[in-house]
This record gives structure tokens, C-alpha cells and sequence, in this order.
């Protein structure tokens, strides 16, 4: 399935995108995509009531609004470093373990919704990631159970401060953490019809020109490994986001360094996943 989440914002209603790119309301269904629907065997309940009441579900006109396809997860969990040609374009490296850190859930917004440059940035940079859903509570599981804890898979564009994030004392939550840097979307793609995420095609173009073009083949740490280690430091919860990296071809990378201006046009896609845009506008009071 793909789960989907369309209206206004903090307004939106759960939905499903069939194959044919037809979407369909789901409310009657009576439960959104929260941590209380993923923890409670959600996706089987929803499949099973789609068999006898998808035929009388609205279909959604296309250029309504799409949200993240999820509410707000209790924690967003990322990793840094985690393809080999980006730690070697930043500089860095290898990691002999995966890199954590934190991102704030009050920056998900929906996958086309305007990209903030936050107040007093000059560093706001572009990542694109796939995120793993969390379908089932996962404490320390092993790396061989790890995979029957994740409910899907959605295309996230890390964005990033750098100056907030690198040149601040402190964690890296602040330059990730800003309002509108987190993405979320257009749809959560279950594991089932994903048959390989560790050889998924990955994209970003900025204005038009690709300036990430990767493969998730490229992951230092794979998903089974990236999920089994966090889950030995803290527990994650049904509907948490694990982003997983993002390849070569970040802003940072480039000599000299370029960063987001308002007016540019955020482009991004991972195979399966969908695609996203963001339109770059600056921080107004």
C-alpha cells in the first residue's frame, strides 16, 4: 500500500494512492497513520477493510494538498555519514559505527510545501534520504529480526544548516531542526512492494540541474544494521522515522560551498518512493 495524508495544513485526512495514481479517502476507515495505528497491526486491519469498503471511498481530487503520510512520530532518528562518497566529499572518515543524531518532528511538513530559509541562515543546504518507517516497538533486536520491525519506506529531504549545525557549539539537531526542514513524502510505501531498499536510485536537482545521483547500494551501514543498533540505545516506537543518510552532492560539498537562496526550486526522488518540491522562500516575522 501507499499511505497518504492530503488537506489543508493540520487539517489532513488519511488516504491510500492505488496503482493506477487514483487517490482515495480513507477517514470511514476511523484511525489516522499515528504511532497508535502502526503499534496496533494498522496496515493488516486497513488492508482487511479496504477488501469490502474501498469502492466507497471518496476519490481525492489530485491537486489537493498532500501532508506527510504520517502524524508527528514521537522521534525522528538520523544518520549521518552513511555512503561512502559522502563522508569522502565532506571530508570524513569512514564511520566504524553509525552516526546518530536527533531531528526536531516539528519540522515535517508535507512533501510540496515551501522550504523556509530560517532567520539569520546563510548555510541552508539540501538532502535527499530514504526514511524507514517503524512498525513495531524495537528494543535491542537483533540485526537478523531487525527488517519485521520496519512498516515502510518514504522519501525525506534532510535539510540542513550548516553553520547552525557545524560552526555552533553543541549538536547537530540545531542545523536540522529548523521549521519546514523535514519533508515528509508524498506517500509511505509498504515493505511489500519494496524488494530491495538497499538498491533504490536516489535524486535531487536544484533549479532544474541534478546535483545528487546515487544508489542506496552505497550505504556504509545497511537498514537491518542501521535499526537493530539504534534500538540498543533507545526504543523506537511504531510510526518513528529513521532517515538514513544522504549520498554525494550536497551544497557543502561543492567548492565553493553553495547554499539555498530564495527562489530556488527543490527537486527530489527515490525509485518507488515518488517525488517531492520544495519552493526555497525566505524567513519573514
Amino acid at each position: 500500500m501507499k499511505l497518504i495524508r492530503f488537506g489543508t495544513i493540520g487539517n489532513e485526512k488519511p488516504g491510500i494512492q492505488l496503482d493506477n495514481d487514483i487517490r482515495i479517502d480513507v477517514s470511514a476507515f476511523g484511525e489516522d497513520y499515528t504511532e497508535s495505528f502502526f503499534g496496533s497491526n494498522g496496515l493488516e486491519r486497513l488492508k482487511k477493510w479496504l477488501e469490502s469498503n474501498q469502492k466507497n471511498c471518496p476519490v481525492i481530487d489530485n491537486d489537493l494538498r498532500l501532508g506527510s503520510p504520517l502524524c508527528r512520530p514521537s522521534k525522528i532518528v538520523c544518520v549521518g555519514l552513511n555512503y561512502a562518497q559522502h563522508a569522502a566529499e565532506s571530508g570524513m572518515a569512514l564511520p566504524t559505527e553509525p552516526i546518530l543524531f536527533f531531528k526536531a518532528t516539528s519540522a515535517i511538513v508535507g512533501p510540496n510545501d515551501d522550504l523556509i530559509i530560517p532567520k539569520g541562515s546563510k548555510k541552508s543546504d539540501w538532502e535527499v534520504e530514504l526514511a524507514v518507517v517503524i512498525g513495531k516497538k524495537a528494543s535491542y533486536v537483533s540485526k537478523e529480526n531487525a527488517i519485521n520491525h520496519v512498516a515502510g519506506y518514504v522519501l525525506h529531504n534532510d535539510y540542513s544548516e550548516r553553520e547552525f549545525q557545524l560552526e555552533k557549539e553543541g549538536q547537530w539537531v540545531k542545523g536540522k531542526s529548523c521549521d519546514t526542514f523535514a519533508p515528509i513524502g508524498p506517500f509511505i510505501v509498504t515493505t511489500d512492494e519494496i524488494s530491495n531498499p538497499h538498491n533504490l536510485n536516489l535524486w535531487l536537482k536544484l533549479n532544474g540541474e541534478i546535483v545528487q545521483n546515487s544508489n542506496t547500494s552505497d550505504f556504509i551501514f545497511d537498514i537491518p544494521t542501521v535499526v537493530s543498533y539504534i534500538s540498543q540505545f533507545m526504543t523506537l516506537l511504531p510510526g518513528d522515522i529513521i532517515s538514513t543518510g544522504t549520498p554525494f552532492g550536497v551544497g557543502l560539498g561543492f567548492s565553493p560551498p553553495k547554499y539555498l537562496k530564495p527562489g530556488d526550486i527543490v527537486e527530489l526522488g527515490i525509485d518507488g518512493l515518488g517525488t517531492s518540491k520544495q519552493q526555497v522562500k525566505e524567513f519573514k516575522a
